[in-house]
């Protein structure tokens, strides 16, 4: 059995000027968002053996601040620019690339894309409302974790997920909840 934790990266600074998307910064809300999703992760003791993610700002500074909340800053990430604004097919690749032998993956990353991985990992089932949650939408700094009945990431394939835990940052402190939509 293997465990997959999905982060998206926290809240970004759209009032920063900058030349390219992938060099956006995350801003303060998405800091607080990240950090208490970090000390939530450490709080339920939950491992994470291997964290693969995008290079991109909002990633990394997610990670800068995530990883000592939840107890991984040891952790050394392995950065993948194929998880940059990913579809969810190039997102299950990665992981069946770069997963190796951990039983606990953590990949931080984009929407639409990670939010399209957990709904093609996860089937349809009448009343799962973590699923539902996630159909309305995965936003920045939540934290979705899986788990699969799989032996080796090779395996990883659609509908072999079911939810272990879903959580955001509006769940743990209802200031951060957006008051439009405003990811």
């Amino acid at each position: 059995m293997k465990s997959l934790t999905i982060l998206r990266h926290a809240k970004s600074g759209w009032d920063v000027a900058v030349e390219r998307d992938f060099d956006r910064p995350i801003n303060k809300r998405g800091a607080r968002g990240a950090e208490l999703i970090g000390q939530w992760l450490k709080r339920q003791k939950l491992p994470v053996d291997r964290i693969i993610a995008s290079p991109a700002v909002r990633v990394t500074e997610t990670l800068d601040i995530f990883q000592p909340a939840a107890g991984l800053d040891a952790l050394e990430p392995h950065w993948d620019r194929r998880i940059y604004l990913a579809s969810a097919a190039t997102l299950i690749d990665v992981i069946r690339d770069t997963g190796r032998d951990a039983g606990h993956l953590l990949i931080s990353g984009h929407n639409p894309g990670l939010e399209d991985l957990i709904l093609m990992l996860v089937p349809e089932t009448p009343g799962d409302d973590l699923r539902a949650r996630v159909e309305e939408k995965l936003p920045t700094s939540a934290l979705a974790r899986l788990d699969l009945d799989i032996a080796d990431w090779h395996g990883l394939d659609i509908d072999v997920a079911r939810f272990a835990d879903f959580i955001r940052p509006r769940d743990l402190d209802p200031a951060l909840a957006p008051a439009m939509d405003d990811d």
